[in-house]
């Protein structure tokens, strides 16, 4: 059976409202919450931007879903080390429910430390680098470090769970799937075309058996953004309104500030939602929409309902889309 998870967005929800909605979406059939990790939100109009790791252990204590981020950068605002041990803490306080999702991160986000921001292949390898750091002091050892990004002085996890947390990497590109596959535990990516989410999967399973592993038991994640309304006016309106950044077909992790994002909001007309989110209040097209994905290969979907209407998404999806997914057996 496949995961339908809740996707949280801190750039758009206080975090006692997001609490509040993950409670009623288990109770809806979601099982799993995949929840953002910014500092800034992409529009100053989205309003929020609450401190992830603060909210994922109230979220733990509050309900029986299973989390993560979705994604926190290493490196940047956060030292592996750092992340590394907060991982440890929430799957030692809620064992077999939490997984770290990581990702190479946006300046967006990762610029306010004032550190140099680095071009794509710099922050992937960053990004490896302090995979490798996670890992290896998710084995309790005491681990020193000399890498050629990061340090680690004579570090040792002592709060531990009994089974350290799965990673999963969030990638968009043949190189990152690969690497996903064979160095870690699960892929995360976003909805894309058909074409283009075959590769990363087809690179993501080649990179899986070069380990040894089994990608057919490997997780592969997939958030898909949708604007639910009861009219197609009112959900084109609203993903305008709202979720600007989802009708910019263009790469956005070099861009620092929601006010470039807000004088670029300015261009963004409904038809460039094609293909990005979808937009439409007929559940059954929704239905088809999230089937689709099931079908290429993904075993776990997270929904992200761009609007406002979170209360009324999360209890339609409740009655008259979750039940009518079907799965692989």
């Amino acid at each position: 059976m496949g995961v339908v998870g809740y996707a949280a967005s801190f750039e758009q929800f206080h975090p006692t409202d997001l609490l509040k909605y993950c409670q009623q979406a288990e109770g809806a059939g979601f099982t799993s919450v995949m929840a953002s990790d910014h500092f800034h939100p992409w529009v100053p109009a989205q309003g929020q931007s609450g401190f992830v790791w603060s909210w994922m252990g109230a979220l733990g204590a509050t309900t029986a879903l299973r989390f993560g981020p979705g994604v926190t950068p290493p490196g940047y605002r956060y030292h592996p080390a750092i992340v590394a041990q907060a991982a440890a803490t929430l799957e030692a306080m809620f064992p077999g429910r939490f997984y770290l999702g990581l990702g190479a991160g946006e300046a967006l986000n990762e610029h306010i430390v004032g550190e140099y921001w680095p071009e794509a292949p710099v922050r992937l390898e960053r990004l490896m680098e302090s995979i490798d750091i996670i890992q290896k002091l998710f084995t309790g050892k005491k681990i020193r470090h000399r890498g050629e990004y990061f340090n680690l002085e004579s570090a040792k996890l002592y709060t531990l769970p009994a089974t350290p947390p799965p990673i999963y990497i969030a990638t968009s590109g043949p190189i990152m799937a690969r690497r996903t596959g064979k160095f870690t535990d699960g892929i995360i990516t976003v909805g894309a075309g058909d074409e283009k989410l075959k590769m990363l999967l087809e690179r993501f399973t080649q990179g899986a058996r070069e380990a040894g592993k089994n990608p057919d038991a490997m997780p592969k994640m997939l958030q898909v953004k949708i604007s639910f309304a009861e009219t197609l006016a009112e959900a084109t309106a609203n993903a305008v309104r709202e979720w600007p950044n989802g009708g910019m077909a263009f790469p956005k992790a070099d861009i620092r500030d929601p006010e470039d994002f807000e004088a670029m909001a300015k261009l963004v007309r409904p038809e460039n939602y094609k293909n990005r989110v979808l937009l439409t209040p007929d559940l059954d097209e929704h239905v088809a929409y999230l089937q689709h994905f099931i079908d290429l290969g993904f075993t776990e979907i997270y929904i992200h309902n761009v609007a406002r209407t979170q209360e009324a998404f999360i209890e339609a999806y409740g009655k008259r889309v979750i039940s009518k997914l079907r799965w692989p057996a």
